[in-house]
């Protein structure tokens, strides 16, 4: 069996003959964008054992003094993903430390305690995302769609919308399936420029570092074709806004079972028992989630029952769970065997976000939680009263509420840590004020001159 070092000098010799020149120790800050320093391939080894040092103070989400220690970065050899648009570049996902141990405010550390604990009961979760974005291109008229047919009240699945932008689409997929990825679906989405890219799920760990991946990836390949890709939930107004759907389930971490798989459910949606623990866990938890997995002012923009040109945002608003129907903030798709949260956006931090998600789901477990009775109805249709009646919440109309929540629910410091549950609630919150107090072109528009 090859040591550490020999097993990195085999990975270094063949990086080098793909090419690879430099390679990116990146780490995720708050908001789950990759952060990096440049090493020459020569000095894998050094950069493997965590020569590359950063100043946390200097970034969001990475809570630190001027005066602390620096933190360091330790890539993860498993991630090694060579660039496909820049061939001699290698990215590599990194966890970072301090003082001699892991950094207990790092976001891909936060989800590794929660995979751990996972783990500890014998589980694996599973994590699909489904990466939705907007590939727009600058105008004299302002960010407008790549296609100048693009203009349909209803573009969803527009086959003119895909074949006019299948050059970047192209491209794109190509290099998710050269991954081994398996992308298996893509579409133009429901807004004017907005398309939905959906691949194979994996564990959590892999899967987070791979939507990061993605969103610098797609970035990338639109630039080069003069395009931009945009990641912000709700861009336009009247057009819907981007999700990043979880579908979630855990697995035998022996056996690699799905077990959330149950085909005699007596509820009727193909879940198991424990699958509807988990289910019950995240709905009692699931206003603090929001404020992660919806994270900016933006996102509030997207979570409402009307507002695109298609009539319906397809976005959640209340904590309730069913089967296959959209408006459930928890949906248990045809099939069964999975949950999809519907809350979660395209800015979601998805190692936050999962760890978040999954540490609630396993106290529904622990503790043998029950959801009650799914709902198969159309929940935009209840009456304020009838929710009431239901016993159902709605989901945080704000950030500030969705903040409010977060600080509220002893979860929340439980996953992150103290030191990044405060930095997180207190980003967010002056995220919100700054928001609060700028004044706007509506505002100016309906009241210069009303009065």
């Amino acid at each position: 069996m090859l040591t550490p070092a020999k097993d990195l000098e085999t990975l270094r010799e063949q990086l080098g003959a793909q090419g690879v020149e430099y390679l990116m120790a990146s780490f995720s800050e708050m908001h789950g964008v990759s952060k990096t320093k440049m090493v020459p391939l020569a000095h894998l080894q050094d950069m493997m054992a965590g020569s590359e040092l950063y100043t946390g103070a200097a970034l969001d989400g990475v809570p630190q003094d001027v005066s602390d220690e620096e933190v360091s970065a330790r890539p993860d050899p498993a991630s090694c993903i060579v660039l496909p648009w820049q061939k001699n570049v290698a990215w590599f996902a990194s966890n970072l430390w301090c003082e001699g141990k892991p950094f207990e405010a790092c976001s891909r550390n936060i989800l590794a305690r929660a995979t751990a604990a996972a783990a500890d009961l014998g589980y694996v979760m599973n994590l699909g995302l489904e990466a939705e974005f907007y590939v727009l291109k600058d105008s004299a008229a302002g960010a407008v769609p790549v296609s100048e047919r693009d203009t349909l009240d209803k573009p969803c699945y527009d086959s003119y919308g895909a074949l006019d932008n299948l050059d970047w689409l192209s491209e794109l997929v190509a290099a998710m399936e050269a991954l081994g990825w398996d992308v298996y679906s893509f579409d133009h989405e429901d807004g004017n420029g907005q398309f939905e890219l959906d691949f194979r799920f994996a564990d959590a760990m892999t899967m987070a570092d791979r939507f990061v991946f993605l969103r610098m990836m797609a970035n990338a390949i639109a630039r080069q074709h003069g395009y931009f890709a945009s990641w912000m939930p709700k861009p336009f107004a009247n057009r819907t806004g981007s999700g990043a759907h979880y579908n979630m389930s855990l697995a035998s971490l022996e056996t690699g079972e799905n077990l959330f798989k149950d085909a005699s459910d007596p509820r009727g949606c193909g879940l198991s028992k424990l699958g509807y623990q988990f289910v019950a866990g995240v709905l009692r938890h699931l206003p603090a989630i929001s404020a992660v997995v919806s994270p900016t002012v933006n996102s509030y923009k997207r979570l409402i029952k009307q507002g695109s040109m298609s009539g319906s945002t397809w976005a959640p608003v209340f904590v309730c769970y069913g089967n296959n129907n959209r408006t459930n903030a928890l949906r248990i798709p045809l099939g069964g065997g999975r949950v999809e949260l519907r809350a979660a956006d395209s800015a979601n931090n998805p190692y936050l976000g999962a760890a978040m998600v999954l540490s609630a789901g396993l106290e529904g477990i622990r503790e043998g939680l029950d959801p009650g009775e799914p709902h198969t109805e159309n929940m935009y249709r209840k009456s304020d009263a009838e929710l009431k009646e239901m016993g159902i919440q709605v989901l945080p109309r704000n950030l500030e509420e969705a903040v409010d929540a977060f600080e509220a629910d002893p979860l929340s410091a439980e996953v992150m840590g103290e030191a990044m549950f405060g930095a997180y609630a207190s980003f967010r919150r002056a995220e919100w004020e700054a928001y609060h107090n700028y004044v706007s072109d509506w505002e100016r528009d309906r009241y210069l001159k009303f009065f």
